[in-house]
């Protein structure tokens, strides 16, 4: 996820294929074990759902309520918008192929998994700073906050250009994976791929750790400007503006940590798919509940809009009736 491979390089079977002649790649995802597919399968299909359903209700939020349409809202909509994205192109194939007898994955969708899902990675990155600096700007200067952060800022803070090279594969074609991720696929080119390796690096230290540094300089800035109001209570009213946000970098970025900072001998394949599933689909599915359950806002506006279809049900109810 963060450019960094895990699996051994595959050897070259001899014979160097153009890629245009493989149409199929084993995914091999669970396969070693089969007893936990189905429930896996079943976990993952409710996550999914509440996923969908969640991110779903906060675009729409957003969209039916004036009030709900402000910076702040805004890039919470992109990213319900990237979190519903990034599982639907990898959730439903990784839970057909749970049931299917043949595990396969078209070489063609591989090559889209990977580019999308990287391309969605990388602005969420980007997406979780602008937030935080969104914050910054709202805390530190509130006077200034519409002049500096308006629609323009909003629309540039949701473009991230993607790049990603297409070299010969060797076999045999396995993913030991559970969906295709740039570093996997880079084990399998036969090609030399040093040159896309450190443009990875290059770009993983621009795109992971230049936003997260900028997160943590605004919740410095925003420490100081909160230290700096006499009243406790302001001081906490202030600052909750910031835990929704603060607890969804903590577990996007924690997952991460975890991933890919353990020790190696705490290191297993089949844990570091877990991993994997867990922030392709459960943090994306409690995004929407971080953001909502703290909120008044939302919940206040979740509240109108449910009490004003509730009270269009009983009008045209009372109107069958009579």
């Amino acid at each position: 996820r963060w450019g960094l491979a895990l699996l051994p390089r595959m050897e070259c079977s001899g014979m160097i294929l153009n890629s245009s002649t493989v149409t199929e790649l084993v995914l091999m995802g669970f396969s070693s074990h089969p007893q936990s597919e189905t429930p896996l399968f079943f976990l993952f299909s409710l996550a999914y759902l509440a996923n969908c359903f969640g991110n779903t209700a906060i675009i729409t939020l957003v969209v039916l309520r004036s009030p709900l349409q402000t910076a702040m809202y805004i890039f919470l909509c992109h990213l319900a918008f990237l979190n519903t994205l990034f599982s639907t192109i990898v959730v439903p194939k990784k839970l057909y192929n749970f049931l299917a007898t043949s595990k396969v994955i078209s070489y063609n969708f591989c090559l889209a998994q990977t580019s999308i899902t990287l391309f969605l990675e990388v602005t969420e990155c980007f997406l979780l700073a602008v937030m935080a600096l969104d914050r910054y700007v709202a805390i530190c200067f509130p006077l200034r906050y519409l002049l500096i952060v308006n629609t323009p800022v909003c629309v540039f803070a949701s473009v991230v250009p993607l790049f990603l090279t297409v070299l010969p594969l060797c076999g045999p074609y396995v993913v030991d994976y559970v969906f295709c991720e740039l570093p996997i696929l880079l084990h399998m080119f036969c090609a030399d791929t040093s040159l896309q390796e450190a443009m990875m690096l290059a770009g993983g230290t621009g795109t992971v750790l230049l936003p997260f540094l900028l997160i943590i300089l605004s919740y410095l800035r925003i420490l100081v400007a909160v230290m700096r109001i006499d009243s406790v209570e302001g001081r906490k009213k202030v600052f909750s503006t910031c835990t929704s946000h603060l607890t969804a970098v903590t577990i996007y970025y924690g997952t991460g940590l975890i991933r890919y900072m353990r020790p190696k001998s705490l290191y297993s394949a089949e844990g570091d798919k877990l991993i994997s599933l867990f922030y392709a689909v459960i943090n994306p599915m409690l995004n929407p509940f971080i953001y909502s359950l703290k909120n008044m806002e939302v919940k206040q506006a979740m509240g109108r809009v449910i009490g004003k279809y509730r009270n269009k049900i009983k009008s045209h109810t009372r109107m069958c009736r009579s």
